[in-house]
């Protein structure tokens, strides 16, 4: 068991990365790059969180090691013995013996974590400053080849290298010029880790300092029903506008591309990135301009003027934003109604006697096994307007509770004696008796929750239109890359402050205890002392001021205040939306339930008149088969009569009676006949039809 836990967590981390670029990307039609960039990045930083607590149980075990060690060199010291007597008292040591060292069950051999952490750690950096900053100016490109997209990446992100070069230069010649610093390789590799960190810790501390407050706070208001269903309504109306926004842009985007199409012929250079650009319209459009378009004319570069190449690139860059935007909304748009549908079904269930729960559009497809034993109606009644709420609010009251342990531990990490951590407190006491597995399962939660914080905010945020992760596939290139340069240069410092909160940074803590493998690699903070005597221990303590401000909004109500429409229940603005939402719902429940309408008449129709249309064609084919039954014996007779008086035909005679005796109506269509059951008139026998008598007109001319 010694390599198999690292192993088990290397295969299901990389699953759990997976599942959640499957759900935000879409595999089907972004690039290959794009996604294999997005998923390393997340699959390195969430491998750094499952690990992370295997490497402090192997570290624990390494100490006890050399506590046992230390106390085997000691020599035992006896007291001295009075009139030469010597009792079985004299004989005791000084010190106690310690407890033996267990190995724990996923104790890692020596080697193993510094080179696993090395590898993780460069190549996320490597990830979030130089590869994800390139890629993300590639995707986003409207280049038409490689070699286009590739020369606008390094334009867009010469700035962007230049400024980290000119600061590291600078900083490189000023050690080197002055006489009292002799930095090594060591050292310099030391102070870039740092300054990655800081810049880290800094944005760490206003994303933990939210989501400590917020995700408590969601659950709790999620147990309520009537909020929550008028938050939809907000959310309804503001996406509405985001939606009309989205399709308006696309109608002048796509009206601009129909000019440039009927501009450029089809024997025009450029007509090559037209056509390019005609694929990534959706496809109604393509059919309309295909229509509209006459190829058959030539260009005449006297009389026309051309857009450029470098135009039509920034065309190509706005057909992909607008198509992808257009279809974020409308998607966006479905799932929220049938949200807002959902809790106005629960909120209709609510005060129902029978506890039976009913859906306003109940699903057309066949009920599934597990909907039809355990979650039947009457337990989905009994989830849905009993037990959902409170267990919400139990969640909620324990993620609280957790939130104001880590305050507490974040503004007393740094004492030592007594220890104020109330995470150092329980890893200490699970120490003294080596219970490695609730070690393990004590930094797991710990860090787990803490990632949920500081990643359902970046998951939460958004940045206008250019930065926003969507579920259901509906995430752009440019927006999956910044998460993951995000997730990159945030996961570094949250383990090394989870570390510092539990005691086992020496940097932080002060103390001579065995290091784990992830701060071995990370250097001595000591090399600069004011980042880690100060800005590590007392800027965290700012999470207090960030949470105190989320428990207000004051954020929210900032943005409120400078445009931008935010849910607060004491203002007009969103009351006026509140009720703008609730009419759009009313207004699509109507639409939804006028096509169920139609579909239910039109099922009614079918079962009601489908019999009789299957007898009438029934007895339409048993007909046709007695005249085709006595038309082949009277044949037959026919046929014998002229052989018993005459002499026997020739042989094309008898190929012909062979062709009459087998012939049979091939384009005979018992579908088409009597459409309308209204049509036959009854006592009389309607008679089939003949595919090649009854073609319609319009399908005269479908092959010209």
């Amino acid at each position: 068991m010694s390599g198999a836990a690292l192993g088990i967590e290397i295969v299901v981390v990389f699953f759990l990365a997976l599942f959640l670029l499957h759900r935000y990307g879409d595999f089907r039609k972004q690039q290959r790059m794009v996604l294999f960039g997005t998923l390393l990045a997340w699959y390195l930083c969430f491998l750094i969180v499952f690990i992370l607590p295997l490497d402090v149980s192997t570290t624990i075990y390494k100490q006890c090691k050399i506590d046992h060690e230390e106390h085997a060199t000691v020599p035992t010291v006896n007291p001295p013995s009075s009139n030469h007597t010597t009792t079985n008292s004299s004989v005791a040591p000084t010190k106690s013996s310690p407890k033996l060292c267990y190995k724990p069950w996923s104790y890692i051999p020596d080697g193993i974590m510094p080179v696993f952490w090395r590898v993780v750690y460069w190549t996320s950096q490597c990830l979030t400053w130089l590869l994800l900053p390139f890629m993300q100016s590639y995707a986003r490109s409207g280049g038409f080849s490689i070699t286009g997209k590739i020369k606008t990446a390094l334009i867009e992100n010469a700035i962007y290298y230049g400024t980290y070069l000119l600061i590291f230069g600078s900083l490189l010649i000023y050690v080197a010029v002055h006489p009292n610093w002799h930095l090594s390789w060591y050292e310099l590799q030391t102070i870039g880790i740092t300054a990655a960190n800081t810049w880290g810790l800094f944005l760490l501390v206003l994303l933990l300092g939210y989501g400590l407050v917020e995700i408590p706070r969601s659950y709790w208001n999620s147990s309520r029903h009537q909020h929550l269903l008028i938050k939809t309504y907000f959310k309804a109306s503001k996406l509405m506008t985001e939606k009309a926004d989205a399709e308006e842009n696309l109608e002048d985007v796509m009206e601009e591309v129909r000019k440039v199409s009927e501009c450029i012929k089809y024997n025009h250079p450029l007509r090559k990135f037209i056509d390019t650009i005609l694929r990534k319209c959706p496809v109604d459009y393509q059919e309309k301009m295909g229509r509209n378009m006459d190829d058959y004319e030539d260009f005449d570069d006297k009389q026309n003027t051309y857009p450029s190449e470098r135009s039509l690139v920034k065309l190509h860059k706005q057909v992909i934003y607008a198509v992808q935007r257009h279809n974020r909304t409308r998607v966006q748009w479905q799932i929220l109604l049938q949200q807002a549908i959902h809790l106005e079904d629960v909120a209709k269930n609510e005060t129902s006697s029978s506890h039976q729960f009913v859906h306003s559009f109940p699903s057309s497809g066949p009920v599934s096994w597990f909907n039809r034993y355990v979650y039947s109606p009457t337990a989905e009644w009994y989830w849905e307007c009993l037990l959902k709420c409170w267990f919400y609010r139990l969640l909620s009251v324990v993620l609280t509770l957790f939130s104001v342990a880590v305050v507490w531990s974040e503004c007393t990490f740094f004492s030592t004696r007594p220890v104020l951590s109330l995470f150092a407190v329980f890893i200490q006491l699970a120490e003294r008796d080596y219970n490695y597995l609730y070690i393990e399962m004590a930094c797991f939660i710990t860090i787990f929750f803490l990632c949920t914080c500081v990643y359902s905010t970046v998951f939460r945020i958004r940045v206008f239109n250019y930065y926003y992760l969507a579920s259901h596939h509906q995430t752009d290139a440019y927006s999956l890359q910044f998460s993951g340069m995000l997730f990159c240069r945030l996961t570094p410092p949250l383990c090394l402050n989870f570390l510092g909160l539990i005691h086992m940074d020496s940097a932080i803590s002060h103390q001579l205890k065995e290091q784990t493998a992830y701060t071995s690699i990370m250097g001595s903070m000591r090399v600069l002392s004011f980042i880690a005597n100060g800005f590590y221990i007392y800027y965290p303590m700012l999470i207090v001021i960030l949470c105190i401000a989320t428990y207000f909004s004051l954020g929210t109500r900032c943005l409120n205040l400078l445009g931008f429409p935010q849910f607060l229940g004491d203002s007009e603005m969103t009351s006026d939306l509140i009720d703008e939402g609730k009419e759009l719902i009313r207004r699509e429940k109507r639409k939804r339930q006028r096509v169920e309408d139609g579909e239910n008449r039109r099922r009614e129709w079918k079962e009601r008149y489908g019999n009789q249309r299957e007898d009438l064609a029934a007895r339409n084919r048993s007909s046709h088969e007695m005249k085709e039954t006595s038309y082949s014996d009277t044949v037959n007779s026919s046929s014998n009569r002229q052989a018993k008086y005459s002499r026997s035909g020739s042989r094309v005679e008898r190929d012909h009676m062979e062709l009459l005796q087998d012939a049979e109506p091939l384009d005979f269509s018992a579908e088409t006949l009597a459409d309308d059951p209204l049509d036959a008139e009854p006592g009389r026998h309607a008679g089939g039809r003949y595919l090649s008598m009854s073609s319609s007109r319009s399908r005269i001319f479908d092959d010209v």
